[in-house]
């Protein structure tokens, strides 16, 4: 009779896995009494030596990167990121006409910021719904200490599995360019992870610069600058420009009453409307502190350059957009939608959470 390679299962009664795990000789005896502070102080260094691995932020290039899942984000995590997300935060409020959210979100009781970098949008919601549990994660802990009593924040990363124990009501997620691989699975997982009835939100950018007086020449410096930043981004298999794809993967993820909003973003104050002009200035300030950190990681790492040519290049971008004949712009888009009242499962029946 030939031998059979599959495993035995036996029974619970018969074996017991979790005797065949040594256990640390020192914990067992406690012929001093003291064995209950030397493992205090095991605990301690392990969970010490484990925080710190999430800090231990890395430097490159004159800026620091986050530590967890190193490389998975180009950008840096620096004070002057931060203050340049601030601003982005700013412009993207003032783009929605002062609007924090979109989605008609009335009486939440649990909120997701995804990728919620310093933590500004998180700590605002919560200030206006008190009554809510806002929840930001990040790839770094740059968030402050001192946050509203229902805000918290954790080190995740969000392309990794979800383990929430509850759902949320309301799921943020903005300006995730070049940052996610998988942006179906993301909005998926957002899908499942949302109360039946509660909304998701999605706000991104299309990066591909134009003009609306072709000011923008196709051998010129942004659109050879963009052309180049795609190539970077697609080596590291991110999506530069998901905001042109979010109402579609909205859709496909299963939500319902999508609504999607498209609104430009001027670079310099040459806009002739007020509101365009004052987004415009918002935006110049945010990119030209940002050029920097959108392109030194990418253009070292994945296009060879030295750092020594890429401050040449930032000094040259920046020549150009102050040029007021040189009318740039690009996009963001607003895209939200509702969780069905009645979800279906994997296998097509009705789920009800």
């Amino acid at each position: 009779m030939a031998a059979s390679n599959a495993m035995s299962i036996q029974s619970p009664q018969a074996t017991n896995d979790a005797a065949q795990i040594a256990i640390e000789p020192s914990l067992v005896s406690d012929e001093h009494g003291d064995a209950d502070s030397a493992y205090d102080s095991e605990v301690n260094s392990y969970t010490t030596s484990l925080a710190s691995s999430v800090v231990n932020y890395k430097y490159e290039n004159g800026r620091r990167y986050h530590a967890y899942k190193e490389g998975n984000y180009l950008y840096p995590n620096d004070e002057k990121e931060s203050d340049r997300l601030d601003t982005a935060h700013k412009m993207i409020e003032l783009s929605l006409h002062g609007k924090l959210f979109a989605a008609p979100v009335t009486h939440p009781k649990r909120v997701l910021d995804i990728g919620t970098g310093t933590g500004i949008w998180a700590i605002e919601f919560g200030d206006r719904f008190p009554h809510a549990d806002v929840l930001g994660n990040d790839l770094s802990p740059i968030q402050p200490k001192w946050v509203p009593p229902n805000v918290h924040f954790e080190v995740d990363d969000v392309e990794s599995e979800w383990t929430y124990s509850k759902k949320f009501d309301f799921i943020h997620c903005r300006t995730m360019s070049a940052c996610i691989r998988d942006w179906p699975l993301l909005v998926r997982r957002c899908m499942e992870n949302t109360t039946p009835g509660g909304y998701c939100e999605f706000t991104d950018f299309d990066i591909q610069w134009t003009s609306p007086d072709d000011s923008l020449k196709e051998d010129g410096l942004l659109l050879t600058i963009n052309r180049q930043f795609f190539e970077a981004v697609e080596a590291i298999g991110t999506e530069a420009n998901p905001g042109r794809y979010l109402e579609k993967w909205v859709h496909e993820a299963g939500f319902e009453d999508i609504h999607v909003l498209k609104v430009p973003l001027p670079c310099g104050t040459w806009p002739k409307e007020t509101h365009l002009k004052e987004v415009g200035a918002w935006n110049y300030l945010q990119t030209t502190e940002g050029l920097e950190g959108f392109l030194t990681r990418a253009y070292t790492r994945q296009l060879g350059w030295s750092k020594q040519e890429v401050d040449v290049l930032i000094a040259k971008i920046n020549k150009e957009l102050r040029d007021p004949k040189v009318h740039g712009l690009y996009w963001l888009y607003n895209v939200y939608g509702r969780a069905p009242a009645h979800k279906h499962d994997s296998k097509g029946y009705l789920a009800y959470s």
